[in-house]
């Protein structure tokens, strides 16, 4: 049975981390799934590093592709800072994905300490990966995004055959493959904090 509420999914990270790419997975899979979905996406400066962020919005019907303050159900962020930039995004209760991989800006030279303890201030429930863990678990530091991708999988209603034909349709020519076996790993990865 598939939800009728409309759930909302915020990618977030910086240039180079796949963002788009793996928003552009979830979407083929929901809509493979037979929902109505909505993305919105931007992506200026992603290949000098900024900020890449990628609103995914589906339910039976969708009306606006971006995701309101405080609607956000799922936060994914593939880098620490990013995580922090969006956190007013999380709906009370949200769940919080976050990549403990730090990629400092351009001008900037102190990076942010303890993430954790700033998302628990928000009452977020939050996970953090580590990308040795992924890229070891994958084979692949590439594939690192499509893993994540695998454990937000667990977190939605859409059939295990949608995300495994919206991965292969838009995995980079010659790595469907790679990327099925990364979305995989991600989905046995254990859940915790």
């Amino acid at each position: 049975m598939k939800t009728s509420k409309v759930m909302n999914v915020l990618m977030v990270g910086v240039g180079g981390q796949g963002i788009i790419t793996a928003g552009n997975m979830l979407s083929l899979a929901a809509m493979n799934a037979g929902y109505d979905v909505k993305k919105s996406e931007i992506h200026g400066m992603s290949q000098r590093g900024g900020s890449v962020f990628c609103h995914v919005r589906f339910g039976e019907k969708v009306a606006s592709p971006v995701i309101p303050v405080g609607e956000a159900d799922i936060l994914v962020s593939l880098e620490e800072m990013e995580t922090l930039r969006w956190l007013d995004f999380p709906a009370p209760g949200g769940k919080v994905i976050c990549l403990k991989n730090r990629i400092l800006p351009h001008g900037v030279e102190n990076y942010p300490e303890d993430t954790a303890t700033e998302l628990k201030k928000h009452g977020l429930d939050y996970m953090e990966l580590l990308p040795a863990d992924l890229t070891a678990a994958t084979g692949s530091a590439k594939t690192v995004n499509v893993a994540v991708l695998g454990i937000v999988a667990g977190f939605l209603d859409i059939p295990e055959d949608a995300w495994k034909k919206a991965v292969a349709e838009l995995a980079p020519a010659g790595t469907a493959d790679l990327n099925l076996y990364a979305f995989e790993q991600g989905r046995k990865t254990t859940i915790g904090e």
